[in-house]
């Protein structure tokens, strides 16, 4: 059976059970609404935080931006709920990628642990500037637009709406790492300066992978609002002590730099997050504290870079290379 083959029956695969879940679970339908959230949340960080080697931890702007964006037009527009809504999620895509594209260069421009540090300054200065803005709400937040389909359907609508945003990531991401910019954003990492050297425009590139996140961030915010029915500025669209936390953890737990490490690491903390809140009501902070101090001293590569390391290992103990340790290095 050839890997093409074997790709494509794991992808149909996977896909079958996605669209099937809400159907099948429909008590879980928001859960996992949530779960492709946390999909869209670990990709995006991970074209800067991975790929680039950019530790971001302000990319939760662009979903807050995306998130009032699209409660702004749906209040606004004066066009039926479908409508508006497609209507929303496409601006709060292009809102995101303007902000991103008008704050790269100079956010860019700072390395190491300034960028860091500037890119946090930018997710509490939203926050503050959206619970001091009558226009959205103030703190009070936005209520958006009542779904209008019946009981039960606004779960599995949103679930199907944020799946399709995560695979449309997935796969737009998978296509960009294959090819030139994939390349590219991996020289920045190793030796940003000698790729400079090279020629290469590395704030043009950066800023480019900057807007690629903030364009999934924004429709995922704009998604993620309609599904809650309630925008509040610090707890849900700039929660950098949340979500933009979250992002940096899932990357690092699945495999930072890797495609499918994203993925599973998000899906690993999903459900171990959604176990903690359901078995261990009351000291659920502690347990999430406790994971995230496990995930970072025993999965240092993540879970990708664990089992690589581990199958090397094997193979080589197979082979009977003296050298192998055939135990995997934690």
């Amino acid at each position: 059976m050839s890997k093409p083959f074997r790709q494509g029956a794991l992808t149909a695969a996977l896909a079958s059970a996605a669209l099937a879940a809400p159907w099948l679970l429909p008590s879980f339908a928001t859960q996992m609404a949530f779960l492709w959230l946390m999909v869209v949340f670990a990709l995006t960080w991970d074209v800067m935080g991975g790929q680039m080697g950019y530790n971001s931890f302000g990319n939760v702007l662009f979903f807050g931006i995306g998130a009032y964006a699209c409660a702004v037009v749906q209040r606004d527009c004066g066009l039926g709920y479908f409508p508006a809504l497609a209507l929303g999620v496409t601006l709060a895509a292009v809102a995101g990628v303007l902000a991103a594209a008008l704050l790269g260069p100079a956010i860019l421009a700072l390395r190491g642990h300034y960028f860091a540090i500037g890119t946090l300054g930018l997710g509490v200065a939203a926050a503050d500037i959206a619970a001091g803005w009558p226009y959205v709400g103030d703190g009070s937040g936005m209520v958006t637009p009542l779904f209008p389909g019946a009981v039960g359907g606004r779960e599995r609508f949103f679930c199907y709406l944020l799946l399709a945003v995560a695979a449309v990531a997935f796969a737009t991401l998978r296509w960009l790492y294959s090819g030139r910019f994939g390349l590219t954003i991996n020289a920045i990492r190793d030796d940003e300066e000698k790729a400079e050297a090279m020629g290469i425009h590395t704030t043009r590139y950066k800023t480019v992978a900057w807007c690629v996140s903030a364009l999934f961030l924004g429709m995922a915010g704009a998604a993620a609002g309609n599904m809650l029915g309630f925008i509040e500025p610090r707890e849900f669209a700039f929660a950098g002590s949340t979500y933009g936390v979250w992002m940096v953890l899932m990357a690092m737990l699945g495999g930072r730099g890797t495609l499918w490490g994203p993925v599973i690491g998000a899906c690993v903390f999903h459900v171990t997050q959604e176990m903690f809140w359901s078995f261990l009501l009351g000291w659920q902070r502690v347990a999430m504290g406790l994971f995230i101090v496990v995930v970072a001293v025993c999965f240092p590569q993540g879970v990708v870079g664990w089992f690589r390391s581990a199958l090397q290992h094997r193979v080589q103990a197979i082979a009977g290379d003296p050298a192998s340790n055939p135990a995997p290095h934690l």
